[in-house]
């Protein structure tokens, strides 16, 4: 599973991509797991608003940071 967090490394950007982190953890769930931060490539993703993140291509959450939980939750439909 890719997971890449979209942002350019605000504290919002910061907390959601330490928020994946964790949410991988507790799911035990190996991801490859980037930070995107170049503007090109943000929109390349088509990330119109940051924090985003994207999960194998497709995003899941934009313009807000996502809890743990809903992390998981995200994740763990995505692993099945």
């Amino acid at each position: 599973m890719k997971i890449q967090v979209a942002g350019p490394g605000c504290a919002n950007c910061k907390n959601t991509e330490k928020n994946v982190i964790n949410a991988c953890a507790e799911l035990d769930l190996a991801a490859d797991i980037e930070h995107v931060t170049e503007w090109i490539e943000i929109a390349k993703l088509g990330v119109l608003r940051t924090p985003a993140v994207v999960v194998d291509g497709r995003i899941v959450v934009m313009g807000r940071v996502p809890t743990v939980a809903e992390l998981k939750t995200l994740l763990a439909q995505k692993a099945v």
